[in-house]
């Protein structure tokens, strides 16, 4: 069963900000690929998705999943479960130094 998603916004600006940049439309489109992977699968192997234990709490688990993999500045997406059972939050979408 797919997940639904919601986009803080933070995440929903940064997405906007991709759309808008053309230059950008390379990574846009990996970055939509893997949105559509987290909300059917969010364990799928090309997301190589784990926690992020930087961001983690004890009552909230952040994963990172990979929008890109071997790429100067690749793209990640920062997530968790919820709020509601079924769905997962984008909390960022940005480029990993």
């Amino acid at each position: 069963m797919p997940f639904e998603l919601c986009f803080t916004p933070t995440a929903d600006a940064q997405l906007t900000a991709l759309e808008k940049n053309r230059a950008l439309a390379k990574r846009l489109r990996a970055v939509r690929k893997a949105l559509a992977l987290l909300e059917r699968d969010p364990r799928h192997p090309g997301l190589h998705t784990h926690k992020y234990e930087s961001l983690s709490t004890r009552q909230v688990d952040v994963f990172e999943a990979y929008a890109e993999n071997r790429t100067p500045a690749a793209f990640r997406i920062f997530w968790r479960y919820g709020p509601e059972s079924g769905s997962i939050t984008v909390l960022a979408i940005t480029s990993h130094p």
